[in-house]
């Protein structure tokens, strides 16, 4: 074991889930530098992504959160006490068990086991790293549940403009697999990705339609459904013979469905909840998706120098991220 630090650093604590976005109060407490024990890493967060479900957890949506606790799921950071094989590394990672049931990334300091610890792409800066976790993951276990987008394969993506919206056309593209994004807007499709997009305006009419009409009538292998029960009608008269859906969330519980062509077109159902996996869950799949972004095939989020804040004003980068901003949230502490 080697210690190389001492200090005192600030961290985000909610003392208590509250019952609306309106009564959020956030204390910035100093927080001494945990000694790690045996098998456990310190890291010094350098920067750690606001979440929805960050924020959902301090409202008391989340009902296996701990309180008090510090919120904060994704991160990126240097080690700082630990093996000599881990000192100085730079790591990236993300867990459905921090911020939620132990204490998370929006703090100075993280102590995690070291067997979640894995070394951040070069290629990203420590924002882009700490930005990634969730929306990433989320995308990745949909896709990997489902057999992985296979290349010429059709994907539709519904809910493309969001941040798992993005990263499942992201993962879609770099597969080789032909993408339609839908989207309530026009073209053209404003995130990235690695090959081409095609856009399917929801507002243009019947998403369905449109989709069958863009793959000659055959429908889409995988619809990647990030909004739930909108377009889970849509979603289903757009499958393909042997299709899957895969939900990440929804707005409404009960949905229509029609039991008879779901069996009879063989269609299959996959759900996710990330909040379900631990760090080292997670950060396999992360590493799973690492010579992506090294190759460029894969890229983070844009952060701009407005979407970042000091832990001082976590308030109101919470605010902004409960308020739907499509802008990626970073803290910095």
């Amino acid at each position: 074991m080697n210690t190389m630090t001492q200090d005192t650093l600030q961290a985000v604590r909610v003392p208590a889930k509250v019952a609306s976005a309106d009564a959020l109060a956030l204390e910035i407490a100093a927080q001494p530098a945990p000694r790690p024990g045996p098998g456990e890493a310190l890291v010094r967060v350098h920067s750690a992504a606001v979440n929805p479900s960050d924020v959902k957890a301090c409202l008391g949506i989340m009902p296996q959160a701990v309180f008090p606790r510090s919120p904060g799921r994704d991160f990126a950071g240097t080690v700082v006490e630990g093996s000599s094989a881990w000192i100085g590394k730079a790591v990236w990672g993300s867990g459905g068990d921090l911020g939620i049931t132990r204490d998370g990334s929006h703090a100075g300091w993280l102590l995690l086991p070291e067997s979640v610890l894995r070394e951040k792409p070069e290629r990203l800066s420590f924002d882009e790293a700490g930005s990634v976790g969730v929306p990433f993951v989320t995308a990745y276990e949909g896709f990997r549940r489902s057999g992985q987008p296979q290349a010429g394969q059709a994907v539709a993506v519904l809910g493309a403009n969001g941040k798992v919206g993005q990263a499942a056309v992201q993962l879609a593209a770099q597969a080789g697999a032909r993408v339609f994004a839908v989207q309530r807007g026009p073209g053209p499709y404003a995130g990235f990705a690695a090959g081409p997009v095609t856009v399917v305006d929801a507002r243009e009419g019947d998403v369905a339609a449109q989709l069958r009409a863009l793959t000659d009538g055959r429908g889409v292998d995988i619809a990647f459904n990030t909004v739930g029960s909108p377009y889970f009608e849509a979603a289903n008269k757009a499958m393909a013979k042997g299709a899957t859906q895969i939900f990440i969330s929804t707005v409404e519980r009960p949905v229509p469905f029609d039991i008879f062509t779901f069996y009879r077109a063989m269609h299959t159902f996959v759900g996710v909840d990330t909040l379900a996996f631990g760090a080292e869950a997670s950060v396999t799949r992360l590493a799973a998706m690492r010579d992506g972004f090294e190759a460029g095939t894969l890229r983070p989020f844009p952060v701009a120098p407005e979407g970042v804040y000091a832990l001082a004003d976590a308030l109101v980068a919470y605010r902004r991220v409960i308020g739907g901003d499509a802008q990626r949230i970073v803290l910095r502490p």
